[in-house]
């Protein structure tokens, strides 16, 4: 009975934080990225580029640039951080001079959308090479 009663409360405190958790179609975060960079296992040019929700349920995302014709398609994982982001922005992981996209963050919210790594990207963390986080700042269209 203990036990039941524990993991209703459980329940009942994470089920609408994982509602919540869903990126809303309406989230639309754009920004002018100035360099190239990898997503999806496919290097991709500089440009601005969209980011949003391309499924009901938030769990895949298109990634675009209208100038340079590329539309890319990507689930995404979700994962909550300390602090809510103070502004809306896409976050790339650094290894020299390489860059890939790692993920986004959208104003007032804890959580962060994660995109899958790429085999590059694999391959470059199991190496030990050193990695910095860039982070572009973005704006909610």
């Amino acid at each position: 009975m203990k036990s039941a009663k524990l993991m209703l409360a459980l329940m009942i405190t994470v089920v609408p934080m994982l509602a919540s958790a869903q990126l809303r179609s309406s989230d639309k975060v754009v920004t002018k990225v100035p360099f190239q960079f990898v997503v999806a296992n496919k290097p991709v040019p500089a440009g601005e580029w969209v980011v949003q929700a391309a499924s009901g349920d938030g769990k895949v995302v298109m990634i675009r640039n209208g100038d340079a014709k590329v539309n890319l398609l990507s689930t995404i994982s979700v994962s909550e951080t300390g602090m809510a982001a103070a502004a809306p922005a896409l976050v790339f992981h650094k290894y020299g001079d390489r860059c890939f996209l790692w993920g986004m963050k959208i104003e007032g919210s804890r959580i962060v959308y994660r995109l899958p790594e790429s085999k590059a990207e694999i391959e470059l963390r199991a190496q030990n090479a050193p990695m910095s986080e860039e982070i572009l700042l973005a704006y909610l269209q």
